[in-house]
């Protein structure tokens, strides 16, 4: 893949959004930087800017579609986008998988799933026409395995991740490239708040490396680290009644 020069990054004020914009913010780089913190996101756009970087930040929801298809089909007339990377997320579950409360699942989905759904949809269009460009979902080693915490994040996970690998071999045809980014854990707000222990926590420094590198070669998935994703593999094989039996149900 050719290197990348107009990037849109979601959920860029905190964890592997914020590494990310940070890594590929230089002179000749255009960032159009998505968050919910306007404090944060002010910060990291005046850091890129500082770097070189041309940035666009915007306090935009994902899930308010309109607003976002307005502002990233803005940036993209000004500045062709040929990465865009589906970041933003949010991990709400409580403890009880939040059956208590169905709203925390479906703003889980509204966001996980639908605001991928609404940063792909206004470019994919004119990637296709332009015949280049990549486009990255955010999923997780999660999207894996029904694990016993945060069942709506889990699920959301699996969702974009199976989403993502099928339009890869649609978009192949028209020259856009397609990585499915599956992170175990990476420090971040989300992380810091988690009620369960994170093995193998990598920093967002780190993450955005192994990203960075897997999509300047168009990897069709980006899963680490190895240890988490081996025993998430390991436990997906597994009939459902062992893999249930392991995990207490």
């Amino acid at each position: 893949m050719q290197g990348f020069t107009s990037i849109v990054i979601t959920g860029a004020s905190s964890g592997i959004g914020e590494a990310l914009a940070l890594d590929y913010a230089a002179p000749g780089i255009a960032l159009a930087l998505s968050g919910r913190d306007a404090q944060r996101l002010d910060a990291i756009a005046a850091a890129c800017r500082a770097k070189g970087a041309t940035v666009d930040a915007g306090q935009i929801d994902v899930v308010d579609r309109a607003a976002l298809a307005e502002w990233l089909t803005k940036f993209d007339d000004a500045h062709p986008v040929d990465l865009v990377i589906a970041n933003a997320g949010i991990s709400i579950d409580k403890d009880n998988s939040s059956l208590d409360d169905f709203s925390v699942v479906r703003k889980t989905l509204d966001v996980n799933v639908g605001g991928v759904l609404n940063t792909v949809e206004p470019l994919v269009a004119r990637m296709m026409a332009r015949n280049r460009g990549q486009i990255a979902v955010v999923s997780s080693l999660a999207g894996f395995v029904g694990l016993p915490y945060s069942a709506s994040y889990n699920a959301s996970k699996a969702a974009v991740r199976v989403w993502g690998e099928s339009i890869r071999y649609v978009l192949k045809k028209s020259g856009i490239g397609v990585s499915v980014i599956c992170p175990g854990f990476v420090v971040s707000r989300m992380t810091a708040e988690a009620p369960f222990k994170m093995p193998f926590l990598m920093t967002s420094a780190r993450a955005s490396k192994i990203i960075r590198n897997g999509l300047a070669r168009n990897k069709a998935r980006i899963a680490f680290p190895i240890p988490t994703k081996t025993a998430v593999w390991f436990g997906a094989l597994l009939p459902g009644n062992w893999m249930a039996r392991l995990l207490g149900a």
